[in-house]
């Protein structure tokens, strides 16, 4: 009752204006700011959002509002009033253990509900866009159950489905779909990570049991931060060097048991926690021993390569190296799955961040004056609408990597894998970049876990290297283009595939002097993307040939151009990255959605221009034109700060999984609140 009558006394005191009768009053009579929602007081939207929502999700709307829905249905999802509206959101000041207890309880409810139906017994590029697109959700919501759900299902199911052949399907897909086994995923080493083909667990065979034997031989070789490991997982797949007859055959995957059905860690494994970590506490990563273990003949997954009874090594694949990439090859999910995550999380970030600008006000330009809402300042357009424009090329991005890898065939699997990685470590970059920006840009409210902004920040910072170190996948990029260069050169046909087409073409010409104009004509904008990336390609044959000219090794030679290499992979990715946004641009047929999509291409496109050394650095652009590019993106900003709202009101996310920060963050703030 106290806090009540406190609330009641100010509240009279506010709406009757009344002075204050003493000094000891906790609160003065000055009427509060207020808050105006903005979409009360900013421009009607000149295009269609709706349209502009299916362009940027892609696909599954209305499966994606389904599970919307069906999270807000449910406690276990901690909803929270603020300011008068629903939110939910993990609590993050539980410890790990209470956050990976609840993150398997709402892992039960959506198995429930029916969520993870078909995950891996469907057929088809239907069933597979419909699960991307519920996990798309469920990492909206929360980055630690998406990942423990994408563990389980990607990389356990997926290596099932892939790596192994019928009797692996037979067995195990049902009961992982219906979580009757609980999975995990064991490659990564506390000795290796990215090298994946330096692992040291080893693999022997018994002929005379018909079993294989899996051993840690030293310390450096417990597999490490296996998500899933530590509390949950009844199963494992684990990567293995296989050794022969003492021959070492490479990198080889199998099935093995590390907990009963009541969840106590089998004979001859041992299990540790990996511990806090500074996001992702929801998963419960582990560290993984084996001491002798056998495992049947039968769980090796052997769809490309096997052992015979009598311990015969049988592949069809006889180089190691193309073996090993074939074992590699179905891994890409996981890059898809992170390029696509990392973008909604981005949006996440701008969504709540724009829309706070366009409600909080700072200073006052004339004197006394009303302050200024924060957006209109020239420099937060600044900070955040270039960014705002790179997620739209991000997602538009992202929708085609998942278009691609739904419906790859072996052939496409090169493909698939170069863009994926690039795509990958682009889009967590990108990711990593916006939340920093929005948090500073929200200023002390973006530290508040609520506001979601700065907690993204340590719940998304292992994308930048799990799957794939950022910077490794940048130099496998680099080496598979340097791969299609040399081939195309030394057998004199045009280049085909990885979007090279462009390398038959006459080399493309920057016009001396930049104009506005100009510089916003898509045809300027994919001739200097394809420029770079062509110029950038034949200098880096043209080191790595010299340096083999020298003596040197080729992966030494890699090693020694590793800024060339970067700067092409970027080049690579931004031209890739552009030509997405240009596809999904020729599909729009209303002008006003066209026009608006003009002007966030242009300012993608530039701002990448600016903030890009290279362009400088190898004379793409000359000062004088880097200069006219620099006052363009000022120009682009001031004509897409009118379309801010509409903007990230496309992203088509939920107002309960912005933060309360993104709408009326003086109500959500008052005292009353303090209570729930």
């Amino acid at each position: 009752m106290e806090k009540v009558n406190f609330r009641t006394k100010i509240l009279s005191r506010h709406l009757n204006q009344e002075n204050p009768t003493s000094n000891n009053s906790i609160l003065q009579s000055f009427p509060c700011l207020s808050y105006n929602p903005p979409e009360f007081s900013e421009p009607s939207s000149v295009f269609d959002i709706k349209e502009m929502r299916k362009l940027m999700d892609g696909h599954n709307l209305q499966e994606r509002d389904w599970l919307f829905g069906l999270m807000l249905q449910s406690n276990l999802f901690n909803p929270k009033i603020r300011g008068g509206k629903v939110f939910v959101q993990p609590d993050y000041n539980q410890s790990k253990e209470q956050q990976r207890e609840i993150t398997m309880r709402r892992i039960g409810y959506l198995m429930q509900n029916g969520v993870f139906e078909r995950w891996l017994t469907g057929k088809g590029p239907e069933d597979e866009l419909r699960k991307l697109a519920l996990l798309d959700v469920v990492g909206i919501f929360d980055h630690s159950l998406a990942i423990k759900i994408g563990v389980h299902f990607f990389l356990w199911g997926g290596a099932i489905k892939f790596f192994g052949t019928q009797r692996h399907h037979d067995k195990w897909l049902r009961d992982t779909e219906n979580y009757v086994v609980k999975g995990c995923f064991a490659m990564t080493e506390l000795g290796h990570g990215s090298n994946v083909r330096g692992i040291e667990t080893v693999t022997t065979y018994d002929s005379s049991t018909g079993e294989f034997v899996i051993n840690t031989p030293c310390e450096s070789a417990q597999k490490y931060w296996i998500g899933g490991a530590a509390n949950h997982a009844t199963h494992t797949v684990v990567f293995s060097q296989l050794h022969i007859d003492g021959k070492n055959q490479g990198v080889h995957a199998f099935i093995t048991q590390i907990r009963d059905e009541n969840g106590n860690i089998c004979p001859n494994i041992r299990i540790a926690d990996c511990g806090h970590k500074i996001g992702l506490n929801g998963v419960d990563n582990g560290r993984i021993w084996f001491d002798n273990v056998r495992v049947p003949r039968e769980n090796l997954l052997n769809s490309v390569a096997d052992v015979s009874p009598d311990g015969k090594y049988l592949t069809a694949i006889k180089d190691p190296d193309q073996r090993f990439a074939a074992f590699m090859a179905p891994l890409t999910s996981g890059r898809v799955t992170i390029a696509v995550s990392a973008t909604y999380s981005a949006k996440i970030g701008l969504a709540t961040a724009l829309r706070y600008s366009l409600t909080r006000r700072a200073f006052s330009v004339t004197p006394n004056g009303p302050e200024v809402l924060i957006l209109d300042y020239p420099s937060h357009q600044r900070r955040l609408l270039p960014l705002l424009a790179k997620t739209y090329a991000m997602s538009f991005a992202s929708n085609y990597l998942k278009k691609i890898y739904v419906k790859r065939t072996p052939e496409m699997n090169k493909v698939i894998h170069v863009i994926s990685s690039a795509f990958k470590a682009t889009a967590s970059w990108h990711n990593m970049r916006t939340l920093q920006e929005c948090r500073e840009a929200c200023g002390g409210q973006g530290l508040k876990t609520e506001n979601r902004v700065g907690q993204l920040k340590g719940e998304f910072d292992v994308q930048s290297t799990f799957e794939g170190d950022n910077n490794v996948l940048m130099q496998q990029v680099s080496k598979a283009l340097l791969g299609e260069y040399v081939t195309a050169k030394r057998s004199k046909k045009p280049f085909k595939g990885l979007g090279l087409e462009h390398m038959n073409n006459s080399c493309p010409v920057v016009p001396s002097q930049l104009t506005s104009s100009a510089m916003r004509q898509s045809q300027f904008q994919n001739d200097i993307f394809c420029l770079r990336e062509r110029d950038l390609l034949e200098r880096f044959a043209a080191e790595v040939s010299l340096c083999q000219s020298q003596g040197k090794s080729k992966e030494y030679a890699f090693t020694l151009n590793y800024q060339l290499a970067e700067d092409l992979g970027r080049a690579f990715s931004d031209r890739a990255v552009l030509h997405t946004f240009l596809e999904a641009e020729a599909t729009v047929t209303s002008g006003p959605l066209k026009d608006i999509l003009g002007l966030v291409r242009s300012m993608y496109v530039l701002v990448t221009l600016e903030e890009d050394v290279a362009f400088l650095r190898y004379g793409y652009l000359s000062t004088d034109n880097a200069a006219a590019v620099r006052k363009e993106v000022a120009n682009l900003c001031s004509e897409l700060r009118p379309h801010a709202l509409s903007l990230v009101s496309s992203f088509g996310i939920p107002d309960a999984f912005l933060g309360p920060i993104a709408f009326n963050w003086v109500e959500a703030n008052v005292w009353s609140s303090e209570q729930n």
